[in-house]
């Protein structure tokens, strides 16, 4: 029988060293660091940071680069960090008319090929998160190992906390029928639309993922604790962590021990075993 190991870490007061980490550095406009590249018919506009081994960063909907603030500087210190736009996201642009998770995984997947990355550690927040495990699922030589924090399999009222699902109801009736004359309008109520009708990940899938990976939400998080422990019971080398008193931003409420734990998760064996 595999042992398997969770993580709960003490509640820290990280603000007063956000200050330390985050640095001028425009993240997310930087023409030093930023490169535009041609991925499976769209323009990504991609960051990258540091030297050492490739480590791939994921942002959530209707996010970019920028999201990642506080966390590119601790990494860029050990990896060469690559944070890119996700299509019709940030400086990313994306003409389709709709988006699915499974095309975002390919295009990270794609983007690594680009970069001459055979294979990378991943971080993925949100839908940054679910776009991490399935690109696990889907390109299993890309990722070395894997962190995910707020995903969720499936977009129904079970995945999140009370009132989430609710709410995001309650905004899709409204702007249903709404008009949207400009490309701004349009493009959000895509992304809007992700989210509403995806993901659909199975179990089963979860199993096939074979990397050391590690599962976080916040105590307080938008996905509820019991959903986020499902994803970390069927991932064969899973470890989780619930972070105390945080919401779904945990990079970022916490940003000093996120950062720690998931490089003391992607620098030491995995703690697992038959």
């Amino acid at each position: 029988m595999k042992s398997r190991f969770i993580l709960f870490a003490a509640p820290v007061l990280a603000a007063a060293h956000l200050a330390a980490q985050n640095t001028n550095i425009p993240y997310g406009s930087n023409p030093a660091a930023g490169k535009y590249y041609d991925i499976r018919g769209f323009r990504m506009y991609c960051e990258t940071y540091g030297n050492g081994p490739p480590l791939l960063l994921i942002h959530g909907n209707n996010g970019s680069i920028g999201s990642f603030a506080h966390n590119i500087p601790y990494f860029a210190k050990k990896y060469r960090v690559i944070a890119a736009d996700s299509r019709a996201q940030g400086r990313s642009t994306d003409n389709s008319d709709a988006l699915t998770f499974e095309m975002m995984a390919d295009d990270e997947a794609a983007l690594l090929d680009a970069l001459h990355a055979h294979s990378a550690y991943v971080i993925g927040w949100s839908d940054g998160g679910i776009n991490g495990l399935l690109l696990a699922m889907r390109h299993p030589e890309k990722v070395i190992k894997l962190a995910v924090t707020g995903a969720n399999l499936r977009p129904d009222a079970s995945a999140f906390a009370p009132g989430v699902w609710q709410d995001a109801k309650t905004a899709y009736d409204a702007g249903k029928d709404r008009p949207r004359k400009t490309d701004k309008e349009k493009n959000d109520w895509k992304l809007f639309l992700l989210d509403w009708n995806q993901p659909h990940i199975a179990l089963a899938g979860l199993r096939s993922i074979r990397c050391p990976s590690l599962v976080i939400c916040g105590d307080h998080d938008l996905i509820s604790i019991d959903h986020t422990v499902k994803i970390f019971q069927n991932i064969p080398e899973g470890a989780l962590w619930v972070v105390p008193q945080s919401g779904h931003a945990t990079l970022v409420e916490h940003a000093d021990e996120f950062n720690r734990v998931v490089d003391d998760f992607f620098s030491k064996p995995f703690r697992g075993g038959h």
